[in-house]
């Protein structure tokens, strides 16, 4: 992009809403409770012809750099010194406040392009506040409604005039459209990307090179942000001992051994009984989309107190969505007796979560950086397993073994056939079996099949699905004719 564009304010000027339109997608969280952002967000940011790199950051506040305001502010003060150009928001409804005058000074000593932005500006009484912005010393302010778009094309020639003609049109380079996940086809139970030639004998090679979108999921204060800042090697992402600091679903841009990698930080998912603020239901929304794009999720148990029931819950959530799961057990540098926990800790994994056999989990230390590269080394080869494809050939030479050894079982005196198999999805591998009255199959045996499938064509710690059909009848309909 040619140039990033930081907005900052005081809490509740509406940053996040503006955001929102710039990066055309409601991709931060908005509610009228101040203080709702508190990581920077980063996104490709479009206002006509401009192209930008868009910087959504927390309200500034006036406090002590060790409380959460504080941090929040410096992850702030990060942004605006970073950026190319800043949008520094006032409320025109509300006024110049004490705050709006001291956040004034830090961005002019930034010595950065300024452009004053009085948001509300449609609400009746805005006048007076514009009238007031002049007081700040930056500038004449634009007048716009982040909420209904109003302003927007003066806010543009605004934003040209402070950072430069030449700077704000530079040619920008040509970068790869991020693909978002197909949505899986609704024709059968299957969900996944669909095969193009099932019956292909000629299976394309896994490609290790592609990027690659991580989410990282779990209970609040489990270490997921301390886990990512520690990945990047920088404070990126707002941490601190108390929980559910994160709020919104914040990507970020990683490299590992040469491969381009998006890591999702999410807030923390409690029970559903728990949640009950309107803002925490947004965030669980939020950090639910998240796994839903991701291709790998890192669910993040704290392994001095794994496996609590709502542990469970998120992998079993994430199993069900059809995404690759990897099991982090963090804060391993809080344990002693090692050796014993992670027998008991790999017991529990193989009795608590029997519906994904041979799930990876690896022993973590967010703060130390302990065991990451070996979580990595986990991440790639469950999603080499996750995309991975059998022939058709291959599949019904071993399902004709399967059926010979142990055939269904009869279902009213009447013997089940099964005919065939193929493969018809990736991104979980799913399968489809043609068999005579699919509606009468036992679940014992479909998951017979499920694990026959895992260990033949070792595919561990994915979901697979396997959906049911009967072949068609060409004569079925037809009348017998009299003769």
């Amino acid at each position: 992009m040619s140039f990033t564009l930081a907005i900052v304010g005081r809490p509740n000027v509406g940053k996040s809403t503006l955001f929102n339109r710039l990066a055309g997608q409601k991709l931060a969280l908005v509610d009228d409770t101040p203080g709702v952002t508190r990581d920077r967000r980063v996104h490709d940011g479009k206002l006509y012809d401009l192209k930008f790199k868009v910087v959504d950051t927390a309200g500034l506040e006036e406090t002590g750099s060790e409380t959460l305001e504080g941090r929040m502010r410096a992850q702030t003060e990060i942004a605006i010194a970073e950026a190319d150009v800043i949008l520094f928001m006032i409320d025109a409804k509300g006024g110049i406040t004490p705050a709006d005058m001291t956040f004034a000074d830090l961005v002019r000593k930034s010595g950065k392009p300024v452009v004053l932005v009085a948001n509300k500006s449609e609400s009746r009484g805005a006048e007076a506040g514009m009238y007031d912005a002049f007081r700040l010393g930056l500038g004449e302010p634009c007048p716009i409604s982040a909420e209904h778009g109003q302003g927007i094309p003066d806010l543009r020639d605004a934003i040209v005039e402070a950072i430069g003609k030449e700077r704000a049109f530079a040619e920008e380079e040509e970068a790869e459209a991020e693909a978002r996940p197909a949505v899986a086809s609704q024709e059968t139970t299957l969900i996944g990307d669909d095969i193009e030639d099932p019956d292909a004998e000629e299976i394309p090679a896994y490609d290790a090179s592609k990027p690659l979108r991580i989410a990282i999921v779990g209970r609040p204060n489990a270490g997921k942000s301390t886990l990512i800042n520690t990945m990047l090697g920088e404070e990126r992402l707002l941490t601190g001992p108390e929980a559910g600091i994160t709020r919104d679903s914040i990507s970020v841009d990683w490299e590992w051994r040469g491969r381009r990698i998006k890591l999702f930080d999410t807030a923390g998912l409690r029970r559903k009984s728990r949640v009950q603020e309107k803002l925490e239901k947004l965030s669980v929304s939020d950090a639910l989309r998240a796994i839903r794009f991701a291709e790998v999720v890192i669910i993040v148990f704290d392994a001095t107190i794994p496996f609590e029931k709502q542990d469970l819950q998120i992998a079993d959530l994430v199993i069900r969505e059809g995404r690759a799961p990897v099991i982090a057990f963090n804060k391993w540098d809080l344990i002693e007796n090692r050796q014993e926990v992670l027998a008991d800790l790999r017991e529990k994994t193989e009795r608590l979560l029997p519906q994904v056999r041979g799930l990876r989990a690896v022993t973590i230390s967010g703060e130390t950086g302990q065991g990451i590269d070996q979580l990595m080394e986990n991440v790639a080869l469950t999603h080499e397993i996750w995309n991975r494809r059998v022939s058709t050939g291959r599949l019904n030479r071993w399902l004709e073994g399967v059926v010979t050894h142990h055939p269904p079982p009869a279902v009213s005196g009447r013997r089940l056939k099964i005919k065939y198999m193929t493969q018809v999805k990736t991104r979980p591998p799913g399968f489809v079996v043609s068999c005579s009255r699919p509606e009468a199959m036992p679940q014992s045996y479909v998951r017979y099949l499920i694990n026959g499938l895992r260990e033949q064509f070792q595919m561990p710690g994915v979901p697979i699905r396997l959906s049911l059909r009967t072949s068609d009848n060409p004569f079925a309909g037809r009348a017998k004719k009299r003769r």
